[in-house]
């Protein structure tokens, strides 16, 4: 699983590689450039390569100001469990659940 070493506004470093586009972590993989279709309002289509996964559990940072919304009725869709928090409180989380057995999933927008 990938660790996440530090974040920052606009920043993250994972197992020593800086990123500075939004990404989502799959186990070992690190995917860059994480788009949203509408921008700060996560929709099912933006959780496509997350829901191939089958995580049990998605962390979600929201930005360093929790900007980006995770609406309710998204994620009574998923099969899998769903926490979002800031992405500073997000990354301490994901990191908090790598120590357990757990299939993780982490998707983490940088900024705002």
């Amino acid at each position: 699983m990938s660790w996440i070493e530090s974040y920052s506004f606009g920043k993250i470093v994972i197992d020593a590689v800086t990123y500075r586009e939004d990404v989502i972590l799959l186990d070992k993989e690190v995917r860059s450039g994480w788009w949203r279709k509408e921008g700060h309002i996560l929709s099912l289509e933006d959780l496509k390569v997350v829901m191939e996964y089958e995580p049990e559990l998605l962390i979600i940072g929201t930005g360093s100001s929790g900007m980006m919304t995770v609406p309710k009725e998204l994620v009574e869709k998923l099969d899998f469990t769903l926490e979002h928090h800031p992405t500073k409180k997000a990354c301490e989380r994901y990191n908090e659940e790598l120590k357990r057995e757990t299939r993780l999933a982490g998707a983490f927008h940088l900024t705002c």
